[in-house]
């Protein structure tokens, strides 16, 4: 009987348990991307796998939390049909504190099925500007900034004609809000001091996806981040110009340690490598190909102080040219949401390749001066061994040769080391070796036998 009782009370527990299981189960679940930094590429791999995610999971809202300040159009233009046409709820949450929804943020965040925004953020200067960070032509400028307001009256009409107002002048004249004025004005839905008082104040609401009307239940969802993998992670932090500079100089040195070196693949395989990121964060990356041309001209000068030594002056010409070709390639990123070059970086990385270079040229000057022994006079003092008797000619075994060699002093009989004394034309003289009876180490085999 008491059995019985321990039997029963377990499966009441088990159930319990069971229970508990299904319940957490039955959860609701909130799938969580960040983006940090310029739109790139990157960013809408990111977005797709994170709509395909939480789709999967059956999730009931995406939130993409933002921080950007914007991005290159045509990209702006994808992720925000990706937005729209997404299956599940995106809600755009500008955060954190200090965060902005600049140029292009605008239009994503006006993508969202809903809008947030954390205190002390802002939101606009939504003005088009060139792929290399330039003013557009007057023309132009306004067909870009036509299409966009068009854009933005779709994505804001829905939220009343100040959202719709407002969105048009961040585009016509570059305005831009704090969080609060955006909410006055409709263009967001709320304000939230932290992601659980955004869950919290979108439970209950209404949105319109691709597949109809959805009624959010956020009250108690469980958060489930999903970072970047690492292959996003590092392809995002390539878009910056100060590591795209480092990994191209990492990249040439490499190539030519290795060039100079050939049979080895360590040098040749980290060249390579750093060359292939350095190209990636290059094509994203608005910049002046003229830079690029200086850069490559410096690595010219480079190579010939190594070829012909000048004491050095072609490289220092070169490093001025680097540091030169480095800041006019990245100078268009300073009109782009992209991070500047710094001084710094640019005049570190010249400097670096210089003392590489400077290196190399200083041991090429240093074998220039070391004084040059050519010839059969440089067998002088090599150890051999005599193959024949010496009697007082015979044959002798020197530096991997055979040789006619005359005994100094008495027949020295086949198998014995010898040492060259002189050379007299093709003949050497040579005498007994005997090693130096003070060693304590083991004396070194004759050439042509083992040890």
């Amino acid at each position: 009987m008491r059995g019985w009782r321990r039997m029963r009370w377990l499966g009441v527990l088990m159930l319990l348990l069971g229970a508990g299981g299904v319940e957490a189960d039955a959860a609701p679940r909130v799938v969580w991307l960040r983006v940090e930094g310029a739109l790139t590429p990157v960013v809408a791999d990111y977005l797709r796998r994170g709509i395909e995610v939480a789709q999967d999971q059956g999730a009931e809202a995406l939130v993409l939390q933002l921080n950007t300040p914007g991005g290159e159009v045509n990209l702006t233009l994808r992720l925000v049909s990706m937005i729209r046409e997404s299956p599940v709820p995106v809600i755009v949450y500008v955060a954190p504190r200090g965060a902005i929804a600049g140029s292009a943020g605008t239009l994503v965040t006006l993508a969202g099925h809903l809008a947030w925004m954390a205190p002390e953020t802002a939101i606009g200067a939504a003005s088009p500007v060139g792929g290399q960070g330039e003013d557009l032509p007057q023309t132009l400028s306004q067909k870009v900034k036509e299409i966009l307001k068009a854009q933005v009256r779709s994505l804001a009409e829905r939220r009343g004609p100040d959202a719709v107002r407002l969105a048009e002048a961040a585009v016509e004249s570059a305005k831009a809000v704090s969080a609060r004025e955006a909410l006055e004005a409709g263009l967001i839905d709320g304000i939230a001091e932290s992601p659980e008082d955004l869950l919290r104040q979108l439970d209950g609401r209404t949105v319109r996806v691709s597949g109809g009307p959805r009624t959010l239940r956020t009250q108690g969802a469980v958060m489930v981040p999903l970072p970047m993998n690492i292959v996003e992670e590092i392809l995002h932090r390539l878009v910056d110009p100060n590591v795209a500079l480092i990994l191209l100089a990492i990249g040439v040195q490499a190539i030519l340690i290795e060039l100079s070196n050939p049979g080895g693949w360590v040098a040749g395989f980290i060249g390579v490598v750093c060359l292939l990121l350095a190209a990636y964060g290059i094509g994203v990356l608005p910049v002046n190909w003229l830079g690029l041309l200086l850069i490559a001209v410096a690595i010219v000068l480079f190579i010939l102080d190594i070829k012909a030594p000048t004491h050095g002056a072609l490289t220092a010409v070169g490093t001025a040219t680097f540091i030169a070709g480095a800041l006019v390639l990245f100078a268009p990123v300073a009109r782009s949401p992209f991070p500047p070059l710094s001084p710094w970086v640019a005049g570190g990385t010249g400097l670096a390749m210089a003392g590489f270079f400077g290196f190399i040229v200083a041991k090429a000057l240093q074998a220039q001066r070391r004084p040059s022994v050519m010839g059969v006079e440089a067998l002088i003092g090599r150890i051999g061994e005599a193959r024949t008797d010496l009697n007082p000619v015979g044959m002798v075994h020197v530096a991997g040769e055979l040789w006619t060699a005359e005994s100094e002093a008495g027949m020295i009989p086949a198998g014995t080391p010898v040492q060259v004394s002189g050379v007299e034309g093709l003949r050497l003289r040579v005498r007994k070796w005997t090693p130096p009876a003070t060693s304590s180490e083991r004396p070194a085999a004759p050439e042509g036998r083992p040890a």
